[in-house]
């Protein structure tokens, strides 16, 4: 696994600490009645980007591997808006939400780059 500046770029590892990071800081927000639906769709987005990933990896094609990658990058992009959406009233909890607010961001600009270099 090679990192650099301390990011990880194995993807199937960052796209799994992306989704537990994601339901770390659910555990850690208020549990109003949007906030539980907004996270009941970030857990699936971002578990969706690592599942697709994954899925991309042992693809039997190249048309499978790119439709999983462009999913990958779809999801990252849904979970980037259930992030935005949430109500979180602790500092600690908006942090986490800027971490992974710009982590998604990244993993989109990923995507998009293998998207790019592989069609």
């Amino acid at each position: 696994m090679g990192k650099q500046k301390g990011k990880i770029y194995d993807l199937e590892a960052r796209t799994m600490k992306f989704a537990l990071n994601t339901r770390a800081l659910i555990r850690t927000i208020p549990k109003t009645l949007s906030n539980i639906e907004d996270s009941k769709q970030l857990i699936r987005s971002s578990g969706s980007v690592s599942a697709n990933y994954i899925e991309a990896s042992e693809a039997l094609s190249k048309k499978d591997f790119l439709m999983r990658i462009k999913i990958c990058r779809k999801e990252a992009k849904e979970s980037q808006l259930w992030l935005g959406l949430l109500h979180i009233e602790s500092p600690e909890s908006r942090s986490a939400r800027d971490i992974l607010l710009a982590e998604a961001l990244e993993l989109m600009n990923i995507f998009g780059a293998i998207l790019r270099k592989s069609e």
